[in-house]
């Protein structure tokens, strides 16, 4: 047999770490002052240390700036937010897919500015720009807000950069980026690399950290729901800083025309001088009547007449507690669209009434009610003209007006007087209607008595 002492295995023996994670955390202390050196990661040189002081004191400095006075009134006019891009570029979906959002129901024609309520301090104002130079110089001068339309299939093209030259000469706008056509690109790693060049691009020419918003694909000939309904939250919460030039000025977009001239006078000569009204809410400062105008395209000008009109599209009434919009709440107006149940011709304007349906009352309402508005008269005056016959087509007995309560037989001359009149009455038309009884019948009828 083998005893057990000569069977004895003998083992590796365990060699602690004396490198590594776990021995430096092994090492450490409590105490927070013996592991950190307040002096390790500062400078070394003074002069990088002056440099770093002296850039934190011109950012602070960048942040002061001389307050500007709020000319803005308590109800201000609907902010102006134009859709600025090249031809094809996706300008008309994204105005139908932004108005789908805010008023539930698909729009196919535009024409025209289109005013939506949009919360309940702000009304916004949508403009589609043409690719024209004359109506990107008119936009750049008026725009709060301009949604760049960029084709990231194409990349920048001759037409954004000229409209950003002319918002930098007129008063730089708050502008946003919205990027489409990115469902072109097949290749996730060329969409990424697309997308960041884009966006550096467009920082360059704007600032740094512009908002940039990207439209990946349609459906159905519509941008997805998501991203527009971002986009229309941020224009929703957008702020703007006032442009001094705007703020001292007056100026008025005008979102309808009528032509007022005499018909005649156009038959005879199609080149007459036109005289037209203009409607339109008036931003910047105050404008007085019988001040000179100028209207881009035609020229210098004087106001005839100025009149204040009630507003086509108010604010909901403040008085209300609830945060968000009802749907009767969310006014559209655009004249010439024909949104809103309003659309305005060159000849006249048409209302939309609903049909011979929208009459009638949906709600079953009460028979008691109903009977109470339909009186034409009220009790007393029903008393007071109540008379009592005894017999159907003969003289009254009793008249209420007249009546004091004493004895037929005290009274003769009074009673007999008062039978008379009620006779003539009851015998002008023959049902007990005095109402188409003349002077000369009464008079006739007292002869013969």
């Amino acid at each position: 047999m083998v005893s057990s002492s000569d069977n004895k295995q003998d083992h590796k023996t365990h060699r602690a770490h004396k490198v590594g994670g776990k021995v430096k955390k092994k090492g450490r202390s409590n105490n927070a002052a013996d592991h950190k050196n307040l002096k390790a990661f500062t400078f070394r040189s003074a002069i990088k240390a002056a440099r770093a002081i002296r850039r934190t004191a011109d950012k602070d400095e960048k942040k002061k700036h001389i307050p500007i006075v709020d000319r803005s009134p308590v109800e201000p006019p609907p902010v102006i937010v134009a859709i600025v891009g090249p031809s094809k570029v996706g300008k008309s979906t994204l105005l139908r897919c932004l108005l789908k959002h805010y008023i539930r129901q698909t729009v196919n024609e535009l024409h025209g500015p289109i005013t939506i309520v949009t919360g309940k301090t702000r009304r916004v104002t949508f403009v589609e720009v043409e690719n024209d130079i004359n109506s990107m110089i008119d936009v750049s001068k008026i725009a709060d807000l301009v949604l760049l339309m960029i084709d990231a299939s194409y990349g920048f093209e001759m037409e954004t950069f000229e409209f950003l030259n002319m918002c930098q000469i007129h008063g730089m706008p708050r502008i946003i980026g919205v990027l489409t056509h990115l469902d072109v690109i097949k290749k996730k790693e060329k969409l990424k690399h697309t997308k960041k060049l884009l966006k550096h691009r467009f920082w360059t020419e704007v600032y740094q950290g512009a908002k940039l918003f990207y439209l990946s694909g349609m459906v159905n000939e519509m941008y997805l729901r998501n991203e527009v309904t971002n986009l229309a939250r941020f224009i929703s919460v957008s702020k703007f800083h006032p442009i001094a030039w705007r703020t001292s000025h007056p100026y008025i977009y005008c979102d309808r025309y009528e032509d007022l001239t005499n018909p005649e006078l156009i038959r005879e000569n199609a080149l007459a001088n036109r005289t037209i009204a203009l409607y339109g809410w008036i931003r910047g400062t105050f404008l007085k009547n019988h001040s000179a105008v100028h209207i881009p395209g035609v020229g210098d000008l004087r106001i005839k007449q100025m009149n204040a009109l009630s507003d086509p599209c108010p604010l909901p009434n403040k008085q209300k507690l609830k945060r968000s919009l009802n749907e009767r709440e969310r006014i559209i107006y655009a004249p010439f669209s024909g949104l809103g149940g309003i659309l305005y011709d060159k000849d006249a304007i048409y209302i939309e009434t609903g049909g011979s349906h929208s009459y009638s009352s949906r709600h079953k309402r009460n028979e008691l009610v109903n009977g109470l508005e339909s009186l034409k008269e009220g009790i007393d005056d029903k008393m007071n003209k109540l008379s009592m016959k005894l017999i159907d087509n003969s003289k009254s007995t009793i008249d209420v007006d007249n009546y004091d309560g004493s004895e037929n037989g005290d009274n003769d001359g009074n009673e007999s007087t008062s039978n008379d009149e009620m006779l003539s009455e009851d015998e002008g038309d023959g049902s007990g209607s005095s109402s188409d009884v003349s002077e000369d019948e009464v008079e006739s009828g007292d002869e013969s008595d």
